[in-house]
């Protein structure tokens, strides 16, 4: 498993749904009508992330330098390991200044039938299209990529028989992990670790175990930030009792690389849909 593909999806109808993002198990869902039950099997799937199609600037840790138009709704090219995060943070870092960063790190949301409906356009002087990005790795890389009449014309969230939800695939590719540049870990000293996904403790789903804090995670317990989540199967709630995603811990480890690449492919239960993503950041000493 050392190959990712890369997808962007245009949100083409309101999403009735998570206010974070549309997480791994409801993409993979969509998905499974199309797939047969071993590629369903073998495949798993990050959470969505939020992203305005907005012009943008890359930020100092990418490889790619200056402004992009359509920044977050598109994949640049991918040549280290911080470029995979460019559009995992609602923070929205790669917008440019001049753009209204607070009114853009959440979608616009609206109230219909007592339902939060987050809508598919922000209004902000022009109109602003959301996209959500994703990103798709399998046990078996030769399943990869997913073709994109399966990736496409895919429905998330609640209400889809009324419509809500409905996507578009805009952009994709494949990325090979082994050849990234992994350089800024490489010659860092010290390294945080943040929760791009919420890090599952524990589990009410069948025969999943509850894990612990990880050992190499450098923080005290009332340090972390606590959610509670849910995964839906067979119409059945699961709940989940998680670390919450943006949550920074020191990294106490002592392969970063190595962990920087099992973040990539997500660590603890349901990372099959997307949660445990994990991202390391290189501190003193890096260039």
């Amino acid at each position: 498993m050392s190959k990712l593909q890369q997808v962007v999806f245009t949100v083409e109808m309101d999403y009735a749904g998570h206010p974070y993002y549309v997480s791994g198990n409801a993409i993979l869902h969509a998905m499974a009508s199309d797939l047969d039950y071993e590629t369903q099997r073998q495949i798993n799937v990050s959470h969505g992330m939020f992203a305005p199609g907005q012009f943008g600037k890359y930020p100092s840790e990418h490889s790619g330098k200056g402004t992009r138009p359509g920044m977050g709704s598109s994949i640049p090219d991918v040549e280290a390991y911080d470029d995979l995060f460019l559009t995992r943070s609602p923070q929205q870092q790669w917008l440019l200044d001049s753009r209204p960063r607070d009114a853009l790190n959440v979608p616009d949301v609206k109230v219909q039938g007592e339902r939060p409906i987050m809508a598919r356009n922000t209004h902000i002087g022009k109109q602003t299209t959301w996209y959500i990005h994703a990103y798709i790795t399998a046990r078996d890389d030769s399943i990869l990529p997913i073709s994109e009449s399966v990736l496409d014309d895919l429905q998330f969230g609640g209400a889809r028989n009324y419509g809500y939800g409905a996507t578009s695939l805009k952009d994709s590719q494949v990325v090979d992990l082994d050849k990234l540049d992994y350089s800024r870990l490489e010659t860092a000293d010290d390294y945080l670790i943040e929760l791009v996904t919420p890090y599952v403790l524990e589990s009410e789903y069948e025969h999943v175990d509850n894990h612990d804090v990880p050992w190499w995670w450098e923080c005290t317990d009332d340090r972390l930030r606590r959610r509670t989540e849910q995964i839906v199967e067979q119409r059945e709630r699961n709940t989940l009792s998680t670390v919450d995603h943006g949550q920074v811990v020191g990294y106490s480890g002592s392969e970063p690389v190595e962990t920087a690449k099992n973040g990539i492919l997500r660590v603890g239960p349901h990372s099959k849909y997307g949660y445990g993503e994990l991202r390391v950041k290189p501190l003193s000493g890096s260039t």
